[in-house]
């Protein structure tokens, strides 16, 4: 898997927890501008989680209007991704919104934008092939809510695939899928 660099998508190293803990306070700081003790516990808990649950990525996702929102992306067996709207839990009361298109690099994807207790949650599946990309941004605060998703909608939209089969090509290839195409 491989993905564009984008502008406010600042990936962090996943080597061992305590860097990725590291790096993601120094990055949260950098854009926050305080020095809050919570972010640290905060850094600590998403580099644990990324780390247990074997993430491919974990980036923080800015925008100058909004709280900055993270973003894990995990690299699953096609086959262990469900097809049908259950398996995904999209039949769920916590489903705000469920949207298909197609990235920019012609990859089928689906786009979960699901309720949570506290801020806001969007899934993303992009399929290539028997390989899956499982994306998840959250935002504690959801404030600026729909520019993070934008941000994190041009990133995920640039994903290519090596290795895995490649994207139909005999579809055309779109202009992409933002996070903001699902209904309002």
């Amino acid at each position: 898997m491989r993905v564009p660099p984008v502008p406010g998508v600042t990936p962090v190293a996943l080597g061992a927890p305590e860097r990725t803990a590291a790096e993601l306070v120094d990055v949260l700081r950098r854009i926050k501008g305080v020095h809050d003790p919570g972010l640290e516990v905060s850094a600590v808990q998403a580099a644990d989680l990324a780390h247990r649950h074997g993430a491919a990525l974990l980036a923080v996702v800015e925008h100058p209007r909004a709280d900055p929102a993270l973003l894990v992306a995990a690299v699953v067996p096609g086959e262990q991704v469900p097809d049908d709207r259950v398996g995904l839990g999209l039949d769920g009361a916590a489903v705000r919104d469920v949207t298909e298109g197609v990235t920019a690099t012609g990859y089928p994807v689906v786009i979960i934008e699901r309720a949570t207790a506290v801020g806001a949650q969007l899934q993303v599946v992009v399929r290539a092939g028997r390989t899956a990309v499982v994306f998840t941004l959250h935002s504690t605060t959801g404030r600026g809510w729909w520019d993070v998703s934008e941000v994190a909608g041009r990133f995920v939209s640039g994903i290519e695939f090596s290795g895995t089969g490649s994207a139909s090509a005999s579809r055309p290839r779109p202009g992409g899928t933002s996070a903001r195409s699902g209904r309002r």
